[in-house]
């Protein structure tokens, strides 16, 4: 019987997270999701609110006690935090980064201690970030510094986990419409290159190109999927 390779998606109960998880138990993977909300696909589900960092370390430890290993790790959970910078508490933009950020680096390095028992056995990381890593709208500072922690803690974890057989890959969507396709105007789509507005199966399929065990020479990269937005000169 062929192994099944087992995938952890934070946040896979909704939205681009849902469209991973579906996709790679598609492919035959075991997928477990970690998210507040409850899951009603994966295979195995964690209930963890990922603000918490002693909540997101517990997840690891009982996933790893639980299936002794992972092969694939998508950390896809993301928040934000809607006001106005002035109104902004401190608080608020820790939530922001815990959540989006910290998890990003206690996932990683729990996955990398794991890994200390069988380096030969492959491994992907692969790190959600957003378009907004490089531009901004207002009132998005916890958000956007989140994303581009993600872009920049990228890059880090592929050189320090290279003695690990684990490749760390970013992917920042542009716009992705998670609910009401149909509702997009042609204007919305004409603003894209690609004549069209994203969809979540757009970074599900990303995910498991760069899972496939042949792209190993893809490596600390952040990849783009926002059919060409953020190439497009625009004039106000």
């Amino acid at each position: 019987m062929e192994y099944a390779k087992k995938v952890l998606v934070t946040g896979g109960s909704k939205g681009i997270g849902e469209a991973i998880g579906r996709a790679y138990q598609a492919e035959g993977y075991y997928v477990m999701i970690a998210d507040i909300v409850k899951s009603t696909y994966a295979d195995y589900f964690y209930e963890v609110n990922f603000a918490e960092v002693k909540e997101v370390e517990l997840l690891m430890k009982k996933v790893f006690e639980k299936f002794q290993d992972i092969d694939i790790l998508i950390n896809n959970v993301g928040v934000g935090h809607n006001s106005s910078l002035l109104e902004t508490k401190t608080e608020d933009f820790l939530r922001v980064l815990n959540t989006n950020l910290t998890s990003v680096f206690i996932t990683s390095r729990e996955f990398a201690k794991n890994r200390q028992k069988s380096k030969e056995r492959y491994g992907r990381i692969l790190n959600i970030a957003s378009t907004r890593y490089l531009m901004s709208e207002k009132n998005t500072e916890s958000y956007t510094a989140s994303k581009g922690g993600i872009v920049s803690i990228t890059h880090a974890l592929a050189v320090s986990l290279s003695d690990y057989n684990i490749t760390v890959n970013c992917i920042s969507p542009g716009w992705i419409e998670n609910n009401h396709y149909e509702d997009l105007t042609e204007e919305d789509h004409r603003q894209h290159p690609s004549k069209r507005v994203g969809e979540p199966q757009d970074i599900a399929r990303t995910c498991l190109f760069l899972s496939n065990e042949e792209n190993d020479f893809i490596n600390g990269q952040n990849i783009i999927i926002d059919g060409g937005m953020t190439k497009k000169m625009i004039y106000v």
